[in-house]
């Protein structure tokens, strides 16, 4: 079996044009020619299909994708018949929104505001039904032409009701490191506060063009989001709403106790940041910087480089896994 490329028939469908190519996968568009409509599939690589890890979490993928049935999510296809493993998805008219940031670098308060909330809404329904998206960037949201938002890429995604597998000892549990939170680097499952963090984050890139933290290599990236808090988006957008710059930087806290500790908490004041309360200060350590313990002080700076290895292999590896090209079409979907 070869690698599929544009112009094969699998199935009852025949792949016309290459969308994606990720490190796990190939996303086509595709024609559906018992249902005469365009789909799109996405299928692993050879070498994804013989590995035990990342197989299963492709099965997981599309286990969870079927289960969900909400207009903000892309929604999955049952094909009649399967002959090599893929998932068969309706195909969304639209660009993502990295496409959009990448053209237009900030958006307007109200329209990075009404994105950011319809995104959100999403969130709640994915957390009422068990599950944690844990990659929430610009590139898995697919947006129409009317700013219509939709979610991809469900690969790393936490279901608390499937099977429990002890998916931190197989594969990693955190995206793209520019968004996930400081416990997820850390190793952790995640919850409904990992997803709101990255939907924080989304939201300071989309009213500033630029990050809550930054750093010229991974280990300062890590050791800022571990131990300093975020910057201000007013540093970056002069004239920012006090009210909305209080609920972005409550999103990013990187305390997770001290964030919106709920998808539809951090909804409510998208909806009206006026209502927006001030943003709690962060929690005293124990221990002052001042009279931490040597050891103590030792065996954080061991925990910290091999984190700040680990999370270089990650860095390296996003920064590549997608190769760019042309955007679908902006035309909505009829």
């Amino acid at each position: 079996m070869r690698e599929p490329d544009v112009g094969d028939p699998i199935d009852q469908y025949r792949l016309t044009r290459l969308l994606a190519r990720t490190r796990m996968a190939s996303i086509f568009e595709a024609f559906d020619t018992e249902a005469g409509v365009r789909v799109a599939l996405k299928i692993p690589h050879l070498h994804v299909e013989g590995d035990v890890v990342g197989f299963a979490r492709f099965e997981r993928e599309e286990g969870i994708g079927r289960r969900l049935r909400h207009p903000g999510i892309v929604r999955i296809l049952d094909p009649r018949h399967k002959s090599r493993p893929y998932i068969a998805m309706e195909y969304v008219e639209g660009s993502t929104l990295r496409a959009l940031l990448d053209e237009q670098t900030t958006l307007p308060t109200q329209r990075a505001l009404a994105i950011a909330g319809k995104i959100c809404e999403v969130l709640v329904y994915l957390h009422q039904h068990g599950v944690v998206h844990r990659d929430i960037k610009p590139e898995n949201v697919v947006l129409s032409a009317d700013d219509q938002p939709r979610l991809l890429d469900f690969g790393i995604a936490l279901d608390r009701q499937a099977r429990r597998l002890t998916w931190q000892r197989l594969s990693g549990t955190f995206g793209t490191p520019d968004y996930v939170a400081p416990e997820q680097i850390a190793g952790r499952r995640g919850d409904a506060r990992t997803d709101v963090y990255a939907l924080g984050t989304v939201l300071f890139e989309m009213l500033t063009g630029q990050l809550p933290y930054s750093g010229d290599s991974p280990q300062l990236l890590l050791y800022a989001k571990a131990h300093h808090a975020p910057a201000a988006p007013a540093q970056f957008a002069r004239g920012i709403d006090p009210a909305v710059e209080r609920i972005v930087l409550k999103a990013v806290d990187r305390l997770p106790r001290n964030r919106y500790q709920s998808a539809a908490e951090l909804l409510e004041d998208l909806r009206d940041p006026s209502a927006a309360q001030a943003r709690e200060p962060e929690l005293p350590s124990r221990v002052s910087a001042g009279r931490a313990r040597p050891e103590r002080t030792l065996v954080r700076v061991v925990i910290a480089g091999v984190l700040a290895g680990l999370v270089s292999l990650v860095w390296l590896t996003s920064r590549s896994q997608v190769e760019r090209l042309p955007p679908p079409s902006t035309q909505q979907q009829r």
